[in-house]
């Protein structure tokens, strides 16, 4: 993962056993899908939409994926994930004479809208070497313009293929160009302007680049042993929203691609937020169609109706899939309210300038949060039924506390937050007492939670259980075995709970939901089946 600023520096800082577990974040939104410019199936971590417009050139009609990350910020959000996806797109080319050859460049990042260019000197090279010159290259807003966004000066180059500054071999780092084509033999030219001066002369690229055609589902899916696609976020440490815009205005994104991103949520402990489709004008369109909606998940979560919002570049009001509005939504709710504390105010409500394409009234709001489906407001109801925030886990799919939306993205938290926070284990020092030392970590982590209220109700022996066995894992790493413990927290009604199988191994980790069974604990920690056997009638008293 990238930031506009890094120019591909990757900075990650690791836990360690003497640290309390980190609080994650809970609403960083990933958003995956078409774009201006920019770098394909690499993931850019945004905080402002000024950056999106910097790396990814802004709004552009093709796509609806600009306009949700602007809906995203406009509505409260502050980290937006973006991945590029491109179909048969292409890179143009800059070309420098050199003698009777030429040397030819290629932009990192394809499309018509990368626009650079490249000046050539030799200034500071001892006139008898006739192999090294001095590149540098920039990307400009428009072409023939002078409003430069990015540069790259790469002094001392040489084309003789045994140099440490061997062109082909610098440029490969390079954030913009590559050097592609035949081996030059000779240096390219100094850059001149029309008056043969060398002042502020470029050469501009070629107009050969290719935006591709649009995408379809398989892009946005992309591929999972390349990593690209939505796959791509795989280098991604973690995000909590996952939003796949539709692929135009009039074409939604297809069954295929929900069920495979909400498998892939779950995976990373993360939620799909599902537009409605286009057809559902109004809300007995929804109310019908959900009885035959087939997709159920207690991964995913859909809010209703669309949004009616500024299009700047058509200059009127435009519908749009929510699901960049929604993500903001709920991270400006964050901001005031933990994730374990619900709202006040339960409303869905859009920011100034945003309006649902339809009024949904207080019935059918009751009817479709039955069914999954949250309601956009532009103000808050008057009549406060208090139709709480659910996901699309409706019927059997899961736990009855994962169809509450707050409950499932408090289960997320915690373990997300818990599993991130001990992936040291997988380099700790052997004389170390990994099991101890988690056991502790974990459970001051859960202690703080409770002083700060994710539990009311529960007496703090009622509220959490964190099970690491040291027999059932070596002191340390040695030999790179597995690495696993048992993490359990209260559920919302009396004698539920929630547990989790945290593992860490040197090939990754992962999170798995566990059932709290004789034979799965006997195995698992046989001192603390007893305890756990009456876990349940402790939790019934009062």
């Amino acid at each position: 993962m990238v930031t506009p600023s890094s120019l591909g520096l990757k900075v990650q800082e690791e836990s360690r056993p003497d640290q309390s577990i980190t609080r994650l974040g809970t609403a960083r939104t990933a958003f995956v899908g078409r774009t201006l410019r920019g770098p394909v199936n690499n993931p850019v971590l945004l905080k402002n939409f000024a950056e999106f417009q910097h790396t990814f050139g802004g709004l552009w009609q093709p796509s609806t994926l600009g306009y949700a990350v602007e809906q995203f910020f406009d509505n409260g959000g502050r980290e937006a994930l973006v991945v590029r996806v491109v179909n048969g797109a292409r890179s143009s080319t800059l070309t420098l004479h050199a003698g009777g050859g030429k040397i030819t460049l290629q932009a990192v990042s394809p499309g018509t809208r990368e626009f650079l260019r490249a000046s050539v000197d030799y200034d500071g090279i001892p006139p008898d070497d006739a192999l090294r010159f001095n590149l540098t290259v920039q990307r400009v807003r428009i072409l023939d313009g002078s409003h430069v966004e990015d540069q790259e000066i790469f002094p001392q180059l040489s084309v003789a293929p045994g140099s440490d500054r061997y062109i082909e071999t610098v440029l490969a780092r390079s954030e913009l160009i590559r050097f592609v084509g035949e081996l030059p033999t000779e240096r390219p030219e100094r850059t001149l302007d029309a008056t043969g001066h060398r002042a502020a002369a470029y050469v501009n690229c070629n107009t050969d680049g290719d935006d591709g055609a649009p995408l379809s589902v398989y892009d946005l899916i992309g591929s999972e042993i390349d990593q690209t696609g939505l796959f791509a976020l795989r280098s991604v440490d973690y995000f909590n929203f996952l939003c796949l815009p539709p692929l135009s205005q009039q074409e939604d994104v297809g069954p295929g691609a929900l069920l495979v991103a909400t498998r892939y949520c779950k995976e990373r402990g993360a939620l799909l937020i599902v537009d409605p489709p286009s057809a559902w004008h109004t809300a007995d369109d929804a109310f019908r169609a959900m009885r035959d909606w087939e997709f159920s998940s207690e991964d995913a979560l859909m809010y209703f109706p669309r949004i009616l919002a500024h299009d700047k570049l058509r200059g009127h009001f435009e519908s749009f899939a929510p699901c960049g509005a929604v993500a903001g939504m709920l991270a400006r709710t964050d901001e005031s309210f933990p994730v374990w504390g619900p709202a006040k105010l339960e409303d869905a409500v859009l920011r100034p300038g945003y309006r649902p394409t339809c009024l949904v009234a207080e019935d059918r709001r009751a009817q479709l949060a039955m069914r999954g489906v949250n309601t956009l407001q532009a103000v808050r109801s008057v009549s406060r039924i208090g139709a709480k925030p659910r996901t699309l886990a409706r019927g059997g799919a899961g736990a009855q506390d994962w169809q509450s939306l707050a409950a499932r993205r408090l289960a997320l938290f915690i373990v997300n937050s818990i599993e991130h926070g001990t992936r040291w284990v997988c380099s700790a020092e052997p004389q170390l007492d990994v099991a101890e030392a988690v056991s502790t970590q974990t459970r001051a982590f859960f202690e703080q939670l409770y002083e700060a209220g994710a539990f009311p109700g529960r007496r703090i022996e009622q509220a959490f259980f964190v099970i690491c066995d040291r027999r059932g894992n070596s002191p340390g790493t040695a030999g790179g075995n597995e690495f696993q413990f048992l993490v359990g927290f209260a559920g919302t009604r009396p004698a539920e709970f929630h547990s989790f199988r945290i593992s860490h191994s040197p090939s990754g980790s992962k999170v798995q939901a566990a059932s709290l069974n004789r034979g799965n604990l006997a195995e698992f920690c046989p001192e603390e089946l007893k305890w756990v056997e009456n876990l349940a009638s402790r939790l019934e008293r009062p």
